[in-house]
């Protein structure tokens, strides 16, 4: 199929087993869910159980053992019965009327229900067991559900975007030839908004090595389109082969600042955050707030931040990335301990913003005339095996600043006017620079409350322009 002339689609065969990977991985997934699920009551025989354990260790030493499990055996499974639901319903203090029941039938009453007790606690034990292990079970099949999704969508993306150009090839081989450079292979890639990228695997045929600037700008010229080198490139190319990759230049930029505070103005924060460069001209900025304050929260927070950067780096999804923190975080721990996600991926070729947010407080846009919030009603992470992660995306203009808070900076301001007093404080600024910005938002806030902080309070201020 072609692109236009001399250009073409290339399927890869890595693609078809890449997506052979992500079928396996349903499959996977959907067996694991297929498996013992989760009990909601004692099953029959574990209630058989039970009256046999009665009947060996207290019936048998009595003598109407025959009795009560012959011919009356009907009325002694009867108050078995009435005994386990009591249980069930009142705990081990039974009500009156099933004790004084179980003491006109049972000349070993104490012994009986002593037994029935145990027996009922070691089935229930057994069952939350079986209902933790189902759980991690459950959190595992979601993982592997989420990632075959991700590289699923991943194949299709790369199968879409990989395209062949002779003649470009043949132009750049020339062009860098002309420079001593001997190029290896060219590959090509588009994005969805039709944004070249153009790696190359050249080595220098001289003992001066090439600077990949000089590099990029011939590629540029040969391919007619403004590139630039990746942000982690190395500057220079010497006699070993290397690959440079080159992405057309994107039209805005962002620069960021942040302010922060601990809990009683404390130098530990349970708030973190993280700057990442993201594939496909993005920039991503993340923000977490751990439950509580001081080293326990920090640590939480910490831990999803780092967790994020490596997905994140690592080519996943944001949502998906976020999904797969919370399945982490909600899996093998005995107690509840949740952190919030507040993240804002700027796409630096189109200036649209895609704000994702789980548990977190609300975002502020501040445009040339007027302050927009957007809020958020999605749980944090580590609460609940499947969460619903909010999102939503706005067009960013040249000068307009996002500004990013945690709870403690909302909470700090009276209810019910917290949104609408922080929108004046941002609308109130006329500043430009993304570090001063953040410190005036939290001073603001601050000099309104005159106290100490009473929870950990975090302003991030990225600022979008064109290039």
């Amino acid at each position: 199929m072609k692109m236009n002339d001399g250009q073409a689609l290339h399927s890869s065969p890595y693609v078809e087993q890449i997506e052979k990977f992500a079928h396996s991985l349903k499959q996977l997934s959907h067996t694991f869910l297929g498996l013992e699920e989760k009990k909601q009551s004692l099953s029959g025989e574990e209630i058989d159980g039970m009256f046999d354990r009665v009947r060996e260790n207290v019936c048998g030493k009595c003598e109407k053992c025959g009795w009560c499990w012959g011919e009356n055996f009907v009325h002694t499974y009867q108050i078995g019965y009435e005994v386990l639901s009591a249980v069930d319903h009142y705990g081990n203090e039974l009500n009156t009327e099933t004790k004084r029941k179980l003491m006109q039938r049972c000349i070993m009453a104490p012994w009986f229900l002593r037994e029935m007790l145990e027996g009922f606690h070691d089935a229930r034990q057994n069952m939350i067991w079986t209902n933790r292990i189902a759980r991690s079970r459950e959190g595992c099949a979601i993982q592997m559900d989420t990632f075959a999704d991700m590289i699923r969508n991943t194949a299709k993306e790369l199968e879409e975007s990989i395209f062949t150009d002779e003649r470009l090839e043949k132009r750049i081989m020339a062009a860098l030839r002309k420079r001593g450079v001997r190029v290896l292979y060219t590959q090509f890639f588009m994005n969805r908004e039709g944004k070249y990228e153009v790696h190359v695997t050249a080595r220098s045929m001289q003992k001066e090595k090439v600077n990949i600037k000089d590099l990029v700008q011939d590629i540029s010229a040969a391919a007619g389109r403004k590139l630039i080198a990746q942000s982690d490139s190395a500057q220079v190319l010497g006699q070993r082969y290397m690959t440079v990759i080159c992405r057309e230049g994107p039209a805005y930029y962002t620069m960021q600042g942040a302010a922060r505070i601990g809990k009683g103005c404390s130098r530990i924060s349970g708030d973190n955050f993280t700057m990442m460069e993201m594939p496909g001209g993005r920039r991503g900025v993340a923000l977490s707030d751990g439950m509580g304050s001081g080293e326990e929260a920090c640590r939480e927070s910490t831990l999803v931040i780092e967790l994020l950067e490596e997905l994140i780096d690592a080519g996943f999804p944001e949502k998906t990335a976020i999904q797969m923190i919370n399945t982490t975080l909600v899996m093998g721990r005995e107690e509840i301990h949740y952190s919030t996600v507040d993240m804002s991926v700027f796409d630096l070729y189109s200036g649209e913003c895609e704000f994702i947010k789980a548990g977190a407080s609300s975002t502020f846009i501040r445009r040339k005339d007027y302050v927009e919030h957007l809020s958020s009603t999605s749980l944090p992470i580590g609460v609940m095996n499947s969460i619903e992660i909010d999102s939503v995306k706005r067009k960013l203009c040249d000068g307009d600043f996002v500004i990013m808070v945690t709870d403690g900076v909302l909470d700090a301001l009276p209810v019910g006017e917290q949104d609408i007093l922080l929108e004046t404080i941002i609308q109130g600024s006329a500043i430009s620079n993304p570090k001063e910005m953040a410190h005036h938002v939290l001073e603001q806030v601050l000099n309104w409350t005159g106290k100490e902080p009473e929870d950990d309070m975090t302003v991030l201020a990225i600022g979008i322009w064109e290039c």
